[in-house]
């Protein structure tokens, strides 16, 4: 048996994080795999953590290691910590908002169980999967971003920002995260393209993705961190 850590960073979505609970849940994973819960909560200002305890009372069949944080941090410092609590074989991150679909788990998983892959990325920019039409500026962000970060790392991603992130676990906890915002993407990406031997495969994945209204959070302050992250850890930090 394997099992897949799914860690979940959770800031103000106590709207919306029953569902993404739910949908978690109901994901059928391939034969011989388990599935294992972090959810972190990072002091979100509304009732977040009640909303999680109600659902960890409401569904006792499906255990939640639960980790809140006592202090703001960034979504980055929460997977940090989410990463150290994984006791998987296999992490991958999954944001508490109801832009990525759990479903789409088993066509991550698919080269890590044919044995081809230690590192697996969830594109939303390839594939013929349903993806929801918003921001023309954020597209072309993404896209320029994945851009830099591919000339450093020599890569050919195309979409390095993505959320769907899956890695061996013991890689992604040998590697010394430091980004607690945004920046943990090109970060992570950075330090992940150096590890020797590494095997790295992206497939298509859908994305039903939120407006700012719908409680979207990131902003261009976050695209210019990205940047000075990408040049941090490709240049800089060698």
């Amino acid at each position: 048996m394997s099992t897949l850590s799914i860690v979940i960073p959770a800031y103000n979505e106590e709207r919306t994080i029953h569902l993404i609970l739910d949908k978690v849940k109901s994901v059928s994973l391939p034969v011989g795999w388990l599935k294992e819960v972090i959810l972190v909560n990072d002091c979100s200002k509304d009732n977040t953590e009640g909303a999680i305890k109600k659902y960890q009372e409401e569904n006792p069949d499906f255990p939640i290691r639960y980790v809140a944080h006592e202090v703001n941090k960034g979504k980055g410092a929460a997977l940090h910590t989410g990463i150290a609590f994984a006791s998987g074989e296999y992490t991958i991150i999954q944001d508490a908002d109801l832009e990525y679909d759990p479903e789409e788990y088993n066509i991550l998983l698919k080269p890590v169980i044919k044995g081809f892959a230690d590192v697996v990325y969830g594109s939303r920019f390839m594939g013929g999967n349903p993806h929801r039409i918003l921001f023309f500026w954020h597209s072309i962000g993404n896209k320029f971003l994945t851009s830099v970060s591919n000339i450093f790392t020599n890569l050919n991603l195309t979409d390095m920002e993505t959320c769907y992130k899956l890695f061996r676990s013991d890689i992604i906890k040998s590697i010394p995260l430091k980004e607690n915002r945004f920046g943990f993407e090109p970060e992570v990406t950075a330090k992940i393209s150096r590890v020797k031997g590494v095997r790295i495969y992206e497939v298509g994945i859908s994305y039903y993705g939120r407006t700012y209204a719908e409680g979207k959070k990131i902003g261009w302050r976050d695209g210019v961190r990205a940047i000075y992250s990408i040049l941090k850890y490709n240049i800089w930090a060698k």
